[in-house]
Protein backbone atom coordinates (compact mmCIF):
# COMPACT_ATOMS: atom_id res chain seq x y z
CA UNK A 1 0.00 0.00 0.00
CA UNK A 2 3.28 2.62 0.29
CA UNK A 3 3.24 2.22 -3.32
CA UNK A 4 -0.31 3.61 -4.23
CA UNK A 5 -0.57 6.92 -5.92
CA UNK A 6 -3.32 8.32 -3.36
CA UNK A 7 -1.98 6.19 -0.32
CA UNK A 8 -1.83 10.17 0.97
CA UNK A 9 -5.56 10.83 1.26
CA UNK A 10 -6.35 7.15 3.26
CA UNK A 11 -3.32 8.67 5.79
CA UNK A 12 -5.61 11.91 5.92
CA UNK A 13 -8.17 10.01 6.42
CA UNK A 14 -7.20 8.31 9.23
CA UNK A 15 -5.70 11.15 10.70
CA UNK A 16 -9.00 13.42 10.64
CA UNK A 17 -11.03 10.38 11.86
CA UNK A 18 -8.42 10.52 14.51
CA UNK A 19 -9.07 13.58 15.45
CA UNK A 20 -12.69 13.60 15.19
CA UNK A 21 -12.52 10.67 17.68
CA UNK A 22 -10.78 12.63 20.45
CA UNK A 23 -12.76 15.50 20.09
CA UNK A 24 -15.94 13.84 20.44
CA UNK A 25 -14.42 11.98 23.34
CA UNK A 26 -13.61 15.69 25.04
CA UNK A 27 -17.48 16.66 23.93
CA UNK A 28 -19.29 13.94 25.65
CA UNK A 29 -17.01 14.11 28.59
CA UNK A 30 -19.13 17.09 29.55
CA UNK A 31 -22.06 15.80 28.73
CA UNK A 32 -20.73 13.17 31.95
CA UNK A 33 -21.63 13.96 35.25
CA UNK A 34 -23.26 10.12 36.53
CA UNK A 35 -21.87 6.48 35.89
CA UNK A 36 -25.28 5.69 34.22
CA UNK A 37 -24.16 8.71 31.86
CA UNK A 38 -20.70 7.29 31.09
CA UNK A 39 -21.87 3.94 30.89
CA UNK A 40 -25.32 3.86 29.58
CA UNK A 41 -25.76 7.02 27.56
CA UNK A 42 -27.61 7.91 30.57
CA UNK A 43 -30.48 5.44 28.89
CA UNK A 44 -31.60 8.04 26.49
CA UNK A 45 -30.84 6.73 22.80
CA UNK A 46 -33.32 6.92 19.69
CA UNK A 47 -34.12 4.26 17.63
CA UNK A 48 -31.79 5.84 14.90
CA UNK A 49 -28.47 5.75 17.04
CA UNK A 50 -29.73 2.49 18.98
CA UNK A 51 -29.52 0.58 16.00
CA UNK A 52 -26.30 1.25 14.58
CA UNK A 53 -24.22 1.33 17.89
CA UNK A 54 -25.75 -2.45 18.51
CA UNK A 55 -24.73 -3.22 14.99
CA UNK A 56 -21.21 -2.29 15.20
CA UNK A 57 -20.68 -4.15 18.61
CA UNK A 58 -19.01 -7.09 16.44
CA UNK A 59 -18.89 -4.97 12.77
CA UNK A 60 -15.27 -4.42 13.12
CA UNK A 61 -12.02 -6.43 12.81
CA UNK A 62 -13.58 -9.97 12.63
CA UNK A 63 -16.02 -8.73 10.38
CA UNK A 64 -14.59 -6.63 7.96
CA UNK A 65 -10.69 -7.37 7.87
CA UNK A 66 -11.01 -10.94 9.35
CA UNK A 67 -14.33 -12.34 7.40
CA UNK A 68 -12.77 -11.47 3.92
CA UNK A 69 -9.38 -12.69 4.67
CA UNK A 70 -11.14 -16.22 5.64
CA UNK A 71 -13.45 -16.06 3.14
CA UNK A 72 -10.49 -15.44 0.44
CA UNK A 73 -8.51 -18.51 1.71
CA UNK A 74 -11.95 -21.22 2.98
CA UNK A 75 -14.94 -19.45 1.36
CA UNK A 76 -18.12 -19.67 3.06
CA UNK A 77 -17.60 -22.20 5.34
CA UNK A 78 -14.94 -19.89 7.05
CA UNK A 79 -17.00 -16.93 8.06
CA UNK A 80 -19.86 -18.98 10.07
CA UNK A 81 -18.74 -17.59 13.18
CA UNK A 82 -18.99 -13.79 11.92
CA UNK A 83 -21.49 -12.46 9.90
CA UNK A 84 -23.62 -15.41 9.92
CA UNK A 85 -23.17 -16.33 13.99
CA UNK A 86 -23.37 -12.61 14.56
CA UNK A 87 -26.73 -12.43 12.93
CA UNK A 88 -27.81 -15.23 14.67
CA UNK A 89 -26.85 -13.58 18.22
CA UNK A 90 -28.91 -10.38 17.38
CA UNK A 91 -32.17 -12.23 16.21
CA UNK A 92 -32.08 -14.69 19.62
CA UNK A 93 -31.03 -11.37 21.48
CA UNK A 94 -33.67 -9.67 20.62
CA UNK A 95 -36.88 -12.85 21.05
CA UNK A 96 -35.19 -14.14 24.31
CA UNK A 97 -33.32 -11.30 26.44
CA UNK A 98 -33.81 -8.02 25.64
CA UNK A 99 -37.31 -6.97 27.41
CA UNK A 100 -36.12 -8.49 30.24
CA UNK A 101 -33.09 -6.77 30.29
CA UNK A 102 -34.77 -3.45 29.88
CA UNK A 103 -37.01 -4.38 32.50
CA UNK A 104 -34.80 -5.64 34.97
CA UNK A 105 -32.77 -2.33 33.97
CA UNK A 106 -29.17 -4.12 34.00
CA UNK A 107 -26.09 -2.08 34.35
CA UNK A 108 -24.00 -4.85 33.33
CA UNK A 109 -24.40 -8.75 32.65
CA UNK A 110 -23.17 -9.61 36.20
CA UNK A 111 -26.41 -7.94 37.38
CA UNK A 112 -28.28 -10.55 36.29
CA UNK A 113 -26.00 -13.08 37.98
CA UNK A 114 -26.10 -11.14 41.45
CA UNK A 115 -30.11 -11.50 41.34
CA UNK A 116 -30.87 -14.85 39.61
CA UNK A 117 -27.87 -16.66 41.43
CA UNK A 118 -25.43 -14.34 44.14
CA UNK A 119 -22.38 -13.00 44.66
CA UNK A 120 -20.02 -15.88 43.86
CA UNK A 121 -21.37 -16.21 40.41
CA UNK A 122 -21.48 -12.83 40.09
CA UNK A 123 -18.05 -11.98 40.56
CA UNK A 124 -16.76 -15.53 38.77
CA UNK A 125 -18.74 -14.73 35.76
CA UNK A 126 -16.83 -11.10 35.90
CA UNK A 127 -13.41 -11.95 36.28
CA UNK A 128 -14.43 -14.32 33.11
CA UNK A 129 -15.60 -11.97 30.80
CA UNK A 130 -12.98 -9.26 31.35
CA UNK A 131 -10.57 -12.07 30.46
CA UNK A 132 -12.58 -12.98 27.28
CA UNK A 133 -12.81 -8.90 26.87
CA UNK A 134 -9.19 -8.50 26.67
CA UNK A 135 -8.79 -11.20 23.63
CA UNK A 136 -11.74 -9.23 21.99
CA UNK A 137 -10.12 -5.59 22.38
CA UNK A 138 -6.50 -7.41 21.41
CA UNK A 139 -8.46 -8.43 18.05
CA UNK A 140 -9.31 -4.98 17.10
CA UNK A 141 -6.28 -3.28 18.03
CA UNK A 142 -3.68 -5.65 16.25
CA UNK A 143 -6.36 -4.92 13.21
CA UNK A 144 -5.84 -1.08 13.87
CA UNK A 145 -1.73 -1.59 13.85
CA UNK A 146 -2.05 -3.72 10.71
CA UNK A 147 -3.70 -0.66 8.55
CA UNK A 148 -1.21 1.69 9.21
CA UNK A 149 1.62 -0.87 9.01
CA UNK A 150 0.51 -1.65 5.58
CA UNK A 151 0.00 2.23 4.81
CA UNK A 152 3.05 3.47 6.63
CA UNK A 153 5.46 0.74 6.65
CA UNK A 154 5.94 1.42 10.30
CA UNK A 155 6.25 -1.54 12.74
CA UNK A 156 3.24 -3.89 13.98
CA UNK A 157 3.87 -3.06 17.24
CA UNK A 158 3.92 0.75 16.96
CA UNK A 159 1.14 1.07 15.22
CA UNK A 160 -0.55 -1.32 17.69
CA UNK A 161 0.21 1.18 20.61
CA UNK A 162 -0.94 4.29 18.67
CA UNK A 163 -4.33 2.89 17.91
CA UNK A 164 -5.09 2.10 21.89
CA UNK A 165 -3.26 5.29 23.28
CA UNK A 166 -6.28 6.72 20.77
CA UNK A 167 -9.29 4.57 21.68
CA UNK A 168 -8.48 4.15 25.70
CA UNK A 169 -7.81 8.30 25.46
CA UNK A 170 -10.87 9.09 23.98
CA UNK A 171 -13.10 6.46 25.84
CA UNK A 172 -11.96 7.09 29.22
CA UNK A 173 -13.10 10.97 28.81
CA UNK A 174 -16.39 10.24 27.00
CA UNK A 175 -17.85 6.50 28.13
CA UNK A 176 -20.66 5.54 25.58
CA UNK A 177 -21.85 8.61 24.70
CA UNK A 178 -17.95 9.07 22.91
CA UNK A 179 -19.20 5.71 21.40
CA UNK A 180 -22.55 6.49 19.89
CA UNK A 181 -21.65 9.29 18.87
CA UNK A 182 -19.63 8.71 15.96
CA UNK A 183 -21.39 5.18 15.51
CA UNK A 184 -23.89 6.30 13.00
CA UNK A 185 -21.58 8.23 10.77
CA UNK A 186 -19.07 5.47 10.64
CA UNK A 187 -21.20 2.46 9.79
CA UNK A 188 -23.01 4.21 6.92
CA UNK A 189 -19.34 5.07 5.57
CA UNK A 190 -18.33 1.70 6.15
CA UNK A 191 -21.66 0.32 4.67
CA UNK A 192 -21.67 2.41 1.81
CA UNK A 193 -18.04 1.22 0.53
CA UNK A 194 -19.36 -2.56 0.77
CA UNK A 195 -21.64 -1.73 -1.44
CA UNK A 196 -19.84 0.55 -3.93
CA UNK A 197 -16.78 -2.01 -3.83
CA UNK A 198 -19.19 -5.17 -4.69
CA UNK A 199 -21.03 -2.49 -7.12
CA UNK A 200 -17.79 -1.86 -8.84
CA UNK A 201 -16.70 -5.96 -8.95
CA UNK A 202 -20.66 -6.68 -10.35
CA UNK A 203 -20.08 -3.76 -13.24
CA UNK A 204 -16.32 -4.83 -13.87
CA UNK A 205 -17.24 -8.73 -14.05
CA UNK A 206 -20.45 -8.67 -16.15
CA UNK A 207 -23.28 -9.39 -13.51
CA UNK A 208 -23.83 -11.51 -10.41
CA UNK A 209 -24.11 -14.46 -12.97
CA UNK A 210 -20.26 -13.71 -13.52
CA UNK A 211 -19.35 -12.83 -10.01
CA UNK A 212 -20.15 -16.51 -9.06
CA UNK A 213 -18.18 -17.71 -12.19
CA UNK A 214 -14.81 -15.78 -10.64
CA UNK A 215 -15.52 -16.46 -7.32
CA UNK A 216 -13.19 -19.01 -5.44
CA UNK A 217 -11.05 -19.50 -2.50
CA UNK A 218 -7.25 -20.52 -1.31
CA UNK A 219 -8.35 -23.86 0.07
CA UNK A 220 -11.39 -25.17 -0.83
CA UNK A 221 -13.23 -26.26 -4.08
CA UNK A 222 -16.42 -25.39 -2.93
CA UNK A 223 -16.02 -21.60 -1.91
CA UNK A 224 -20.28 -21.11 -1.41
CA UNK A 225 -20.70 -24.00 0.50
CA UNK A 226 -21.86 -23.58 4.30
CA UNK A 227 -22.17 -26.63 5.27
CA UNK A 228 -19.83 -29.57 5.95
CA UNK A 229 -19.24 -31.22 2.54
CA UNK A 230 -18.52 -34.99 1.86
CA UNK A 231 -15.53 -34.08 0.25
CA UNK A 232 -13.54 -31.78 2.30
CA UNK A 233 -15.91 -31.78 5.48
CA UNK A 234 -15.89 -28.60 7.26
CA UNK A 235 -12.22 -26.54 6.71
CA UNK A 236 -10.69 -30.05 6.43
CA UNK A 237 -11.99 -32.01 9.05
CA UNK A 238 -14.12 -34.96 8.53
CA UNK A 239 -16.99 -36.91 10.52
CA UNK A 240 -18.21 -36.03 13.92
CA UNK A 241 -14.59 -33.83 14.22
CA UNK A 242 -16.25 -31.79 11.78
CA UNK A 243 -19.75 -30.64 12.62
CA UNK A 244 -18.39 -30.19 15.75
CA UNK A 245 -16.14 -27.58 14.35
CA UNK A 246 -19.00 -26.45 12.08
CA UNK A 247 -21.44 -26.13 15.28
CA UNK A 248 -19.03 -24.17 17.36
CA UNK A 249 -18.39 -21.66 14.59
CA UNK A 250 -22.37 -20.93 14.88
CA UNK A 251 -21.96 -20.76 18.52
CA UNK A 252 -18.76 -18.91 19.23
CA UNK A 253 -20.68 -15.64 18.54
CA UNK A 254 -24.41 -16.71 17.98
CA UNK A 255 -24.81 -17.99 21.55
CA UNK A 256 -21.70 -16.97 23.67
CA UNK A 257 -21.92 -13.31 22.70
CA UNK A 258 -25.33 -13.40 24.27
CA UNK A 259 -24.66 -13.19 27.63
CA UNK A 260 -21.79 -10.49 26.62
CA UNK A 261 -21.42 -6.82 28.29
CA UNK A 262 -20.80 -4.53 25.50
CA UNK A 263 -23.91 -6.12 23.44
CA UNK A 264 -26.06 -5.38 26.95
CA UNK A 265 -24.68 -2.23 27.13
CA UNK A 266 -25.98 -0.95 24.03
CA UNK A 267 -28.89 -2.35 24.45
CA UNK A 268 -29.82 -0.80 27.58
CA UNK A 269 -29.10 2.33 26.66
CA UNK A 270 -32.41 2.91 24.24
CA UNK A 271 -34.21 5.00 25.68
CA UNK A 272 -37.33 1.98 26.72
CA UNK A 273 -38.24 -1.65 26.18
CA UNK A 274 -39.75 -0.90 22.42
CA UNK A 275 -36.94 1.04 21.27
CA UNK A 276 -33.90 -1.17 22.92
CA UNK A 277 -36.11 -4.24 20.77
CA UNK A 278 -36.54 -2.53 17.38
CA UNK A 279 -33.33 -1.34 17.39
CA UNK A 280 -32.04 -5.02 17.78
CA UNK A 281 -33.68 -6.97 15.00
CA UNK A 282 -32.69 -3.22 12.71
CA UNK A 283 -29.14 -4.05 13.62
CA UNK A 284 -29.76 -8.11 12.76
CA UNK A 285 -31.05 -6.76 9.35
CA UNK A 286 -28.42 -4.35 8.89
CA UNK A 287 -25.66 -6.63 9.75
CA UNK A 288 -25.68 -9.81 7.52
CA UNK A 289 -27.11 -7.78 4.85
CA UNK A 290 -23.52 -5.47 4.68
CA UNK A 291 -22.14 -7.85 6.52
CA UNK A 292 -22.06 -10.89 3.59
CA UNK A 293 -20.60 -8.34 1.29
CA UNK A 294 -17.37 -7.96 3.19
CA UNK A 295 -16.56 -12.29 2.13
CA UNK A 296 -17.87 -11.83 -0.89
CA UNK A 297 -15.46 -9.59 -2.01
CA UNK A 298 -12.83 -11.68 -0.21
CA UNK A 299 -13.49 -14.91 -2.37
CA UNK A 300 -13.97 -12.16 -6.01
CA UNK A 301 -10.33 -11.30 -4.97
CA UNK A 302 -8.72 -14.89 -5.32
CA UNK A 303 -9.77 -13.89 -9.44
CA UNK A 304 -8.69 -10.56 -9.48
CA UNK A 305 -4.95 -10.29 -11.57
CA UNK A 306 -3.53 -7.58 -9.28
CA UNK A 307 -4.75 -9.56 -6.49
CA UNK A 308 -3.48 -12.85 -7.17
CA UNK A 309 -4.65 -16.48 -6.09
CA UNK A 310 -1.58 -17.00 -3.73
CA UNK A 311 -1.48 -14.03 -1.28
CA UNK A 312 0.80 -14.65 1.51
CA UNK A 313 -0.58 -15.44 4.61
CA UNK A 314 0.35 -12.59 6.31
CA UNK A 315 -0.92 -10.59 3.67
CA UNK A 316 -5.05 -11.40 3.33
CA UNK A 317 -5.96 -9.69 5.92
CA UNK A 318 -5.81 -6.73 3.35
CA UNK A 319 -7.93 -8.18 1.00
CA UNK A 320 -10.58 -5.97 1.55
CA UNK A 321 -8.44 -2.86 1.23
CA UNK A 322 -6.94 -4.20 -1.76
CA UNK A 323 -10.36 -4.25 -3.51
CA UNK A 324 -11.16 -0.71 -2.08
CA UNK A 325 -8.25 0.65 -4.29
CA UNK A 326 -9.14 -1.46 -7.48
CA UNK A 327 -12.48 -0.38 -7.23
CA UNK A 328 -13.16 2.70 -5.46
CA UNK A 329 -12.61 6.50 -6.44
CA UNK A 330 -9.11 7.66 -4.53
CA UNK A 331 -11.43 9.71 -2.39
CA UNK A 332 -13.99 7.16 -1.55
CA UNK A 333 -10.89 4.81 -0.87
CA UNK A 334 -9.74 7.40 1.90
CA UNK A 335 -13.18 7.61 3.14
CA UNK A 336 -13.14 3.63 3.09
CA UNK A 337 -10.30 3.33 5.16
CA UNK A 338 -10.89 5.66 7.64
CA UNK A 339 -13.67 4.41 8.54
CA UNK A 340 -12.94 1.22 8.98
CA UNK A 341 -10.43 2.26 10.95
CA UNK A 342 -13.00 3.61 13.20
CA UNK A 343 -15.10 0.93 13.47
CA UNK A 344 -12.52 -0.92 14.32
CA UNK A 345 -12.06 1.76 17.21
CA UNK A 346 -15.83 1.21 17.91
CA UNK A 347 -15.68 -2.43 19.19
CA UNK A 348 -12.41 -1.63 21.12
CA UNK A 349 -13.94 0.78 22.77
CA UNK A 350 -17.09 -0.41 23.85
CA UNK A 351 -15.44 -4.08 25.03
CA UNK A 352 -12.96 -1.93 27.22
CA UNK A 353 -15.78 -0.03 28.98
CA UNK A 354 -17.24 -3.07 29.11
CA UNK A 355 -15.03 -4.76 31.07
CA UNK A 356 -14.49 -2.00 33.07
CA UNK A 357 -18.22 -1.22 34.16
CA UNK A 358 -18.14 -4.97 35.19
CA UNK A 359 -15.23 -4.64 37.16
CA UNK A 360 -16.45 -1.54 39.50
CA UNK A 361 -20.66 -2.60 39.19
CA UNK A 362 -19.85 -6.36 40.03
CA UNK A 363 -16.08 -7.02 41.97
CA UNK A 364 -15.11 -3.58 43.42
CA UNK A 365 -18.99 -2.76 44.81
CA UNK A 366 -19.12 -6.34 46.10
CA UNK A 367 -16.73 -5.93 48.52
CA UNK A 368 -17.72 -1.67 49.00
CA UNK A 369 -21.35 -1.44 48.68
CA UNK A 370 -21.28 2.21 49.81
CA UNK A 371 -18.93 3.16 46.90
CA UNK A 372 -20.33 6.85 45.99
CA UNK A 373 -21.04 7.18 42.70
CA UNK A 374 -18.33 10.04 41.99
CA UNK A 375 -15.75 7.04 43.53
CA UNK A 376 -17.38 4.59 41.06
CA UNK A 377 -17.24 6.75 38.02
CA UNK A 378 -13.37 7.45 38.79
CA UNK A 379 -12.63 3.73 38.99
CA UNK A 380 -14.15 2.68 36.31
CA UNK A 381 -11.97 5.20 34.26
CA UNK A 382 -8.70 3.66 35.99
CA UNK A 383 -10.05 0.32 35.10
CA UNK A 384 -10.63 1.54 31.12
CA UNK A 385 -7.24 2.44 31.39
CA UNK A 386 -5.99 -0.67 32.90
CA UNK A 387 -7.82 -2.67 30.20
CA UNK A 388 -6.42 -0.76 27.71
CA UNK A 389 -2.73 -1.60 28.55
CA UNK A 390 -3.61 -4.82 29.18
CA UNK A 391 -5.24 -5.43 25.92
CA UNK A 392 -2.34 -4.01 23.98
CA UNK A 393 0.03 -6.16 25.79
CA UNK A 394 -2.09 -9.41 24.57
CA UNK A 395 -2.24 -8.16 20.65
CA UNK A 396 1.43 -7.55 20.94
CA UNK A 397 2.00 -11.45 21.76
CA UNK A 398 -0.67 -12.71 19.92
CA UNK A 399 -0.72 -10.91 16.54
CA UNK A 400 -3.91 -12.03 15.02
CA UNK A 401 -7.31 -11.04 14.61
CA UNK A 402 -10.01 -13.77 13.39
CA UNK A 403 -9.03 -16.43 15.89
CA UNK A 404 -8.72 -13.48 19.08
CA UNK A 405 -12.46 -12.62 18.43
CA UNK A 406 -13.35 -16.19 18.47
CA UNK A 407 -11.66 -17.30 21.47
CA UNK A 408 -12.91 -14.36 23.07
CA UNK A 409 -16.59 -15.38 22.65
CA UNK A 410 -15.55 -19.11 23.27
CA UNK A 411 -15.06 -18.50 26.86
CA UNK A 412 -18.24 -17.33 27.97
CA UNK A 413 -19.65 -20.08 25.55
CA UNK A 414 -18.79 -22.85 27.51
CA UNK A 415 -19.67 -21.56 30.91
CA UNK A 416 -22.25 -18.41 31.45
CA UNK A 417 -24.62 -19.27 28.29
CA UNK A 418 -26.85 -21.63 29.64
CA UNK A 419 -26.77 -20.28 32.95
CA UNK A 420 -28.19 -17.20 31.43
CA UNK A 421 -30.89 -18.22 29.24
CA UNK A 422 -31.96 -20.90 30.50
CA UNK A 423 -31.91 -19.00 33.96
CA UNK A 424 -33.92 -16.03 32.86
CA UNK A 425 -37.11 -18.57 32.28
CA UNK A 426 -36.59 -21.94 34.16
CA UNK A 427 -37.53 -21.21 37.87
CA UNK A 428 -35.47 -24.27 39.30
CA UNK A 429 -32.06 -23.15 38.29
CA UNK A 430 -30.12 -22.10 40.95
CA UNK A 431 -26.75 -20.83 42.68
CA UNK A 432 -24.92 -24.38 42.83
CA UNK A 433 -26.61 -25.13 39.35
CA UNK A 434 -25.11 -21.96 37.62
CA UNK A 435 -21.39 -22.84 39.42
CA UNK A 436 -21.45 -26.56 38.27
CA UNK A 437 -22.48 -25.66 34.61
CA UNK A 438 -19.65 -22.34 34.72
CA UNK A 439 -16.58 -25.47 36.04
CA UNK A 440 -17.95 -28.13 34.16
CA UNK A 441 -18.25 -26.55 31.09
CA UNK A 442 -14.65 -24.62 31.51
CA UNK A 443 -12.88 -27.45 32.77
CA UNK A 444 -14.04 -29.67 30.12
CA UNK A 445 -13.23 -27.37 27.40
CA UNK A 446 -9.61 -27.34 28.59
CA UNK A 447 -8.93 -31.22 29.19
CA UNK A 448 -10.97 -31.80 25.35
CA UNK A 449 -8.79 -29.56 23.55
CA UNK A 450 -5.67 -31.38 25.00
CA UNK A 451 -7.56 -34.71 23.58
CA UNK A 452 -8.47 -33.23 20.16
CA UNK A 453 -5.19 -31.67 19.65
CA UNK A 454 -3.41 -34.86 20.54
CA UNK A 455 -6.10 -37.50 18.98
CA UNK A 456 -4.33 -39.93 16.79
CA UNK A 457 -6.04 -39.72 13.22
CA UNK A 458 -8.93 -37.46 13.58
CA UNK A 459 -6.66 -34.79 15.74
CA UNK A 460 -5.80 -31.11 14.83
CA UNK A 461 -1.94 -32.07 15.11
CA UNK A 462 -2.26 -34.59 12.68
CA UNK A 463 -4.72 -32.99 10.20
CA UNK A 464 -2.63 -29.79 10.60
CA UNK A 465 0.39 -31.79 10.02
CA UNK A 466 2.29 -30.40 12.44
CA UNK A 467 1.51 -26.48 12.39
CA UNK A 468 1.60 -25.71 15.85
CA UNK A 469 -1.10 -22.52 15.31
CA UNK A 470 -3.31 -24.32 13.12
CA UNK A 471 -3.41 -27.14 16.03
CA UNK A 472 -3.84 -25.21 18.84
CA UNK A 473 -6.33 -23.17 17.56
CA UNK A 474 -8.74 -25.86 16.13
CA UNK A 475 -8.32 -28.10 19.00
CA UNK A 476 -9.83 -24.92 21.07
CA UNK A 477 -12.66 -24.45 18.22
CA UNK A 478 -13.64 -28.51 18.28
CA UNK A 479 -13.82 -28.86 21.70
CA UNK A 480 -15.89 -26.23 22.58
CA UNK A 481 -19.07 -27.87 21.14
CA UNK A 482 -18.80 -31.24 23.91
CA UNK A 483 -17.84 -28.67 26.05
CA UNK A 484 -20.64 -26.09 25.71
CA UNK A 485 -23.58 -29.82 25.82
CA UNK A 486 -21.44 -30.79 29.22
CA UNK A 487 -22.44 -27.16 30.61
CA UNK A 488 -25.82 -27.73 29.80
CA UNK A 489 -26.21 -31.04 31.43
CA UNK A 490 -24.53 -30.01 34.09
CA UNK A 491 -26.88 -26.91 34.88
CA UNK A 492 -29.60 -29.00 34.55
CA UNK A 493 -28.75 -31.64 36.89
CA UNK A 494 -27.10 -29.85 39.37
CA UNK A 495 -29.55 -27.64 39.75
CA UNK A 496 -32.32 -30.42 40.25
CA UNK A 497 -30.04 -31.98 42.44
CA UNK A 498 -29.99 -29.50 45.00
CA UNK A 499 -33.23 -27.23 44.97
CA UNK A 500 -33.99 -28.08 48.29
CA UNK A 501 -30.45 -26.85 49.84
CA UNK A 502 -30.20 -24.16 47.79
CA UNK A 503 -33.53 -23.01 46.99
CA UNK A 504 -34.15 -20.74 43.68
CA UNK A 505 -34.63 -17.01 43.66
CA UNK A 506 -37.12 -15.06 41.61
CA UNK A 507 -35.76 -13.27 38.50
CA UNK A 508 -35.51 -9.48 40.10
CA UNK A 509 -34.80 -6.25 38.87
CA UNK A 510 -31.58 -4.40 40.42
CA UNK A 511 -33.74 -2.99 42.78
CA UNK A 512 -35.15 -6.08 44.22
CA UNK A 513 -38.26 -6.09 42.81
CA UNK A 514 -39.69 -9.29 40.47
CA UNK A 515 -39.56 -8.36 36.83
CA UNK A 516 -42.73 -8.31 34.83
CA UNK A 517 -42.73 -11.85 32.75
CA UNK A 518 -45.65 -10.60 30.47
CA UNK A 519 -44.64 -10.74 27.28
CA UNK A 520 -41.11 -11.63 28.11
CA UNK A 521 -40.36 -12.70 23.94
CA UNK A 522 -39.79 -9.74 21.83
CA UNK A 523 -42.21 -10.84 19.77
CA UNK A 524 -45.40 -9.45 18.42
CA UNK A 525 -46.19 -6.11 19.70
CA UNK A 526 -43.79 -4.43 20.87
CA UNK A 527 -45.22 -1.28 22.11
CA UNK A 528 -46.50 -3.00 25.39
CA UNK A 529 -44.14 -1.00 27.90
CA UNK A 530 -45.20 -2.41 30.98
CA UNK A 531 -45.98 -0.30 33.49
CA UNK A 532 -44.54 -1.30 36.40
CA UNK A 533 -40.93 -1.26 35.37
CA UNK A 534 -38.93 0.28 37.75
CA UNK A 535 -36.77 2.54 36.91
CA UNK A 536 -32.62 2.05 37.98
CA UNK A 537 -31.04 3.74 40.73
CA UNK A 538 -29.17 7.11 38.98
CA UNK A 539 -32.04 7.35 35.85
Amino acid sequence: MQTYEYSGLIIGGIVAILIVRLAIGYWASKKVETTTDYVLAGRRLPIWMAAPSIMATWFAAETLMGSSSEAYKYGLQGVIFDPFGATMCLLLSALLIVRLARRAQYVTIMDFFQKRYGTTMSVVGSIAQIIGYFGWTAAQIVAGGAILQALLGWDLSVGMVLVAGVVTIYTMAGGLWADTALDFMQMFLTMGGLLIIFGGILWAVGGLEAFIGMAGAQYTDYPFAMTPTAEEGYLGYQGTTGWFYYAAAWMAIGLGSIPAQDYLQRTCAAKNENVAVKSTYIAAFLYITFGVLSPFIGMAAHSVPSIGSELEADSTQFVLILMAMEYLHPVLTALFVAALASALMSTSDSSMLAGATMFTENIVKVFKPDLSDKSQLFLTRAALVVSGILSLSIALWAETIYELAVLANTCILVGMVAPYIIGMYWKKANHIGALTSFFAGTISWGILSVYYYYAPEFGTFAICEGDLYCSLWDAVYIASTPAFVISVVSFIVASLATNKIDPPKVLTDINGHPVNMKNALGWGSLNDLPEETTPATGD
